[in-house]
């Protein structure tokens, strides 16, 4: 098309600054104060207003080059704002004015960022448009930019952000962040060396703390030997305690005196899953027991040995999902083993690295 640089159809012209209202800027206008001041006063794509005039008088632009949009077409910034509003779901906003045709995307709650990666990727494929994000289920604080989006060239085809909508409208919203629920978490720690003393525990000091770093509260903390039916009644017990989350540690190898998980099976659990592609953390368990009184269902995590001796687990992946409301299944699981493995840095990092990414 004929327009500025072959890109649009909107035009560009020479106007007189008394005439220019309503138009947009073509370039950047310097402003000069001496010892006060160098810079833009007014940067291109700016859409002149009466208050511009005498500015731009005193810095002797009686013309100015601008551009007339068409119909068809948008201005970046306001291309940026649609493209923003198409994207966002629950949880997120927009972090004051687009500038440059670029907008910041930010945490509107404390929570886990959810990323819709497939309509990401169709959203980026539209061409003229962009946005970065990011890592879906990055633990995020309320303010915190977790994406940005922008149009690429000064003037953009209302198709292209029409067609962004369409993606939102078809797939869901592409960003979103989950609340966290503050969980009231019952811990069963099993193994015959623990609770006969023969060792000291290093279990429940772990445990307790990464769900109080969430702001949750532990219902009980119980022991048991390597015998199923113990076990299953301690479980029982934290649950008639007033647990909406149960965390069992040890017994999840493939010992035959490691029962954990039979007993587990034995409270009438759904989704359980027992194996994960994650290292450390090979030997995780989900399951979900579905609640007797119409409350949401408990969430059943078996944490295997690797969480005493490795700072940063399959755990520390999976509870903000689960307290988020997600239901960890097998699919779940297996599509953590892309990003999976621990590099065990000397200095543990997480979540500034790449295991769970």
């Amino acid at each position: 098309m004929n327009g500025i640089n072959g890109e649009t159809g909107a035009s560009l012209r020479k106007i007189p600054v008394t005439k220019a209202v309503g138009t947009v800027l073509a370039h950047d206008i310097t402003e000069v104060r001496p010892g006060e001041f160098k810079g833009p006063a007014f940067r291109k794509g700016h859409v002149i207003c009466d208050g511009d005039i005498c500015h731009l008088q005193r810095l002797g632009k009686d013309n100015l080059f601008a551009m007339e949009i068409p119909d068809d077409q948008m201005h970046e910034n306001d291309a940026t704002v649609a493209l923003a509003q198409a994207l966002m779901g629950e949880g997120v906003g927009i972090q004051g004015e687009p500038r440059e045709g670029k907008v910041n995307i930010v945490a509107a709650t404390d929570g886990l960022l959810r990323v819709n990666c497939e309509a990401l990727l169709a959203f980026n494929m539209l061409g003229d448009v962009a946005c970065a994000t990011l890592h879906d289920n990055t633990v995020v604080s309320k303010g915190q930019v977790v994406a940005d989006t922008r149009a690429i060239p000064l003037i953009v085809a209302k198709e292209a952000v029409e067609r962004a909508a369409v993606i939102s409208e078809t797939t869901g919203k592409i960003l979103s962040v989950k609340k966290l629920r503050k969980p009231k978490t019952g811990i069963l720690i099993t193994g015959n060396e623990v609770y006969y003393g023969r060792i000291k525990d290093g279990f429940a000091g772990i445990i307790s703390g990464k769900i109080g770093a969430y702001g949750g509260e532990i219902a009980g903390i119980r022991f048991a030997p390597d015998d199923v039916d113990m076990i299953t009644r301690e479980l029982q017990d934290l649950i008639d305690a007033g647990a909406d989350l149960l965390i069992t540690t040890g017994g999840m190898s493939v010992d035959p005196d490691d029962v954990t998980r039979f007993a587990i099976r034995n409270l009438g659990v759904k989704d359980f899953t027992y194996g994960s592609a994650v290292s450390p953390g090979s030997m995780f368990l989900s399951a979900l027991l579905e609640s007797k009184n119409g409350n949401p269902a408990i969430p059943v995590l078996g944490i295997p040995a690797c969480a005493l001796h490795a700072k940063t687990t399959i755990f520390d992946l999976v509870l903000p999902r689960v307290l988020a409301g997600e239901k960890i299944r097998r699919k779940e699981l297996a599509g953590l083993g892309h990003g999976g493995l621990c590099l065990k840095c000397e200095s543990c990092t997480y979540p500034v690295c790449p295991f769970g990414k």
